[in-house]
C-alpha cells in the first residue's frame, strides 16, 4: 500500500508521515530530505544552483539512505555513507533544496530512487508531488495544508529549529517557497484530483494523525475484501 502525503512547506507532512508509518508498520520516506542531501552535496562542491547539468549528475550519483529514528519525526539521512542528518536542516539548505527540486533532471533522478524504495514495502511518502507525479496511482492521497502564519509559527517553535530563528524571516521564506513550488515548470505543487484535502491550521498533531489513520485503515480493509 502506498500513502502519498503532499502539501506546502511547514504543513506538518514529515511529522504526520512519520507517525502514520509507525502506526501502520509502513516504511516512511522523507522525499524532502533526499533533495536536501543533493543540495548539501552541491554546496560542499561549490556547485552553483544554476548549473542544472551538474546538479542532475549529483542527483543520479548520490547514494541516499533513510533510517527511522525512535521517538523522532525526522529520519536519519545518509549521503554516500555519511550521516548528514544534522547538516541538512538549516534554512540555507532548505532554500537550496527547494531550488534544486525545480530542476527536471534532479526530480527525475530522485523520483526513480523513491519508486525503487517503495517497491520493497508498503510506504508513507511525503513531498510536493507524490500523488501527482511520483505515485499517481497511490492507494491514498492526502493534501495537508495550513495557513502560512501557522506554518511559520510551527517552524519557529520546533525544538530542532536553529537558535534565534525569527517569525518574520520564516514567514517570508515560506511565502517565497510556496510561490516557487506552485509555479515551477516541473511537477508544481498542486492537489491531486482524487486527494483528500485537510487543513490542519486548527488541528493538533494527534487529530490529524487519527483522521488520516481512519481513512487509511478503511481503504486497507476494503482492498483486502
Amino acid at each position: 500500500m502506498v500513502i502519498a502525503l503532499d502539501g506546502p512547506a511547514g504543513a506538518g507532512k514529515s511529522t504526520i508521515a512519520r507517525r502514520l508509518a509507525s502506526s501502520l508498520g509502513f516504511l516512511y520516506i522523507d522525499t524532502g530530505a533526499m533533495y536536501r542531501a543533493v543540495a548539501l552535496w552541491a554546496a560542499r562542491n561549490a556547485t552553483p544552483l544554476e548549473d542544472e547539468a551538474e546538479l542532475e549528475r549529483l542527483a543520479w550519483a548520490a547514494d541516499i539512505g533513510l533510517e527511522s529514528i525512535p521517538n523522532s519525526d525526522k529520519p536519519r539521512v545518509w549521503l554516500n555513507g555519511e550521516d548528514i542528518t544534522g547538516l541538512i536542516r538549516t534554512p540555507d539548505i532548505a532554500q537550496a533544496a527547494s531550488k534544486a527540486s525545480a530542476i527536471a533532471g534532479v526530480r527525475r533522478a530522485l523520483v526513480e530512487k523513491q519508486r525503487a524504495l517503495a517497491e520493497k514495502s508498503s510506504v508513507v511518502m511525503e513531498g510536493r508531488d507524490i500523488g501527482t507525479v511520483v505515485f499517481p496511482d497511490a492507494d491514498l492521497k492526502i493534501f495537508l495544508d495550513a495557513a502560512p502564519e501557522e506554518r511559520a509559527r510551527r517552524r519557529v517553535e520546533d525544538p530542532s529549529a536553529p537558535p534565534g530563528l525569527k517569525f518574520d524571516d520564516v514567514l517570508r521564506d515560506i511565502n517565497e517557497r510556496d510561490e516557487r513550488d506552485r509555479n515551477r515548470a516541473e511537477a508544481p505543487l498542486k492537489q491531486a484530483d482524487d486527494a483528500v484535502y485537510l487543513d490542519s491550521t486548527r488541528m493538533s498533531i494527534d487529530q490529524v494523525e487519527q483522521y488520516i489513520l481512519a481513512i487509511a485503515r478503511s481503504r486497507e480493509a476494503a482492498s483486502i475484501k
